[in-house]
């Protein structure tokens, strides 16, 4: 341990006589380059991730509970509802009625010679207005006009992506139609019922299951499908200790056996996973050219310093400072501003950037984008960051301790 403890007196010594500018310039290139590795990959993944938050929150809560794949609707919804409402573990629910049909716009204004119609296909949801509410607070994404109100009839809130205003890409199976505001009129085509409906507001969340949608009290769309039963085709719920845990639980009734019980997670299927992934290779790959800029910045500091003092590292080695001294003085160097750099860019990171964006999502135009970060991901970075310094450190004050002893004092 006696060389390792000179070359740390070393070190220190060498560190309390630098130039202070040159060190704080260093530090604070540690730790740019530790928040450039944190913080790309956080908010690439961040964008994902606040979607797939969104999806949770304003559509699907933390379980899903839907029809069989070979059902057209949950049996026994009354017996789960039921069971919902006396579980300990479920704060609220929202059950809904769905339908899929075509909506027609603008069919006021055809004359004999369009041939084309203006239509799309969407979903018909009929909410409990209330339930809904506890669930999703839906009615805080009505943009504009206004949300139903109880006692409502033949009025309707449309999902924004539906509308060629606000989603004006149109490809196969995302059609939109034209010239929809508060006050236009919709037609409602469901296989030989026919409903005409007025606009009463426009939803925009960010989630695109919320947005592809066109919502009903549920009285009245259950009058419109001709719903005789209390079935329903899609329940969200929100747990008070763990989407798994309420998930099983419902399973463990045999509930299962009658309905798709899924977390989240689960509902949202592999696509959010995959794509949050190819985002995390992403950044790390930008994160890694961000590291070897810190890298070779350690790597001249190291060396120039070196060069400079090799007078001063040829008399070390002549009164016996071992070599291996030599080249962990300027090891540790390298290692004390990697270490000041992350320290300094934890603080910048939790005291600065995780609060504002906590509090200030990035508002992307499909996801309210956050800082996605965990402390794994925080320590590894941080550990890439010294493995890099390390080597930054040693390979300069390998290539100067190992010249000539002589010929370092007399400086030739």
């Amino acid at each position: 341990m006696k060389p390792i403890q000179t070359a740390l007196f070393l070190a220190k010594r060498f560190i309390l006589r630098a130039n202070l500018s040159t060190t704080l310039l260093v530090v604070v290139v540690m730790a740019l380059t530790f928040l450039n590795l944190v913080f790309v990959s956080g908010i690439l993944v961040g964008l994902i991730e606040g979607s797939s938050r969104d999806y949770t929150r304003y559509y699907s809560g933390d379980v899903l509970v839907s029809n069989l794949p070979d059902k057209t609707f949950i049996e026994r919804s009354s017996v789960i509802i039921s069971a919902l409402s006396d579980h300990p573990d479920v704060i609220s629910f929202s059950p809904r009625y769905i339908e899929s049909a075509t909506v027609e716009a603008n069919y006021l204004q055809l004359t004999k010679r369009d041939r084309l119609r203006d239509t799309v296909g969407a979903e018909l949801v009929g909410i409990d207005l209330a339930r809904e509410e506890l669930v999703t607070n839906l009615s805080e994404f009505v943009t504009i006009g206004e949300y139903l109100a109880p006692g409502d009839e033949g009025v309707v809130v449309v999902g924004a992506e539906l509308l060629e205003e606000y989603s004006p890409i149109s490809f196969a199976g995302f059609e939109t139609i034209s010239g929809i505001e508060p006050g236009s009129k919709l037609r409602i085509n469901l296989g030989d019922r026919t409903k005409e409906v007025t606009v009463k507001g426009i939803i925009e969340s960010k989630s695109g299951p919320v947005e592809r949608r066109l919502y009903f009290p549920e009285r009245e769309l259950r009058q419109f499908i001709g719903r005789t039963d209390f079935n329903v085709d899609e329940i969200a719920i929100l747990a008070s200790n763990g989407p798994e845990t309420l998930r099983d639980s419902l399973l463990a009734r045999g509930f299962g056996d009658f309905a798709l019980i899924r977390t989240s997670d689960e509902a949202q299927g592999v696509f959010f996973n995959e794509i949050k992934g190819t985002f995390s290779i992403l950044g790390n790959v930008i994160g890694t050219i961000g590291l070897i800029v810190a890298g070779i910045t350690v790597f001249i500091v190291i060396f120039i310093n070196a060069i400079t003092r090799r007078r001063y590292i040829g008399i070390l080695k002549a009164i016996g400072i071992t070599r291996f001294t030599v080249e962990w003085t300027y090891v540790f160097i390298a290692l004390f501003y990697a270490l000041a750099g992350t320290v300094l860019g934890l603080l910048i990171l939790y005291g600065i950037l995780v609060p504002y964006f906590d509090q200030n999502p990035i508002d992307f135009p499909f996801s309210d984008g956050i800082l996605a970060i965990t402390t794994e991901g925080v320590v590894v970075r941080a550990a890439l960051l010294m493995m890099a310094t390390f080597i930054a450190g040693y390979l300069p004050a390998r290539i100067i301790a190992g010249g000539n002893t002589l010929n370092a004092i007399l400086g030739r």
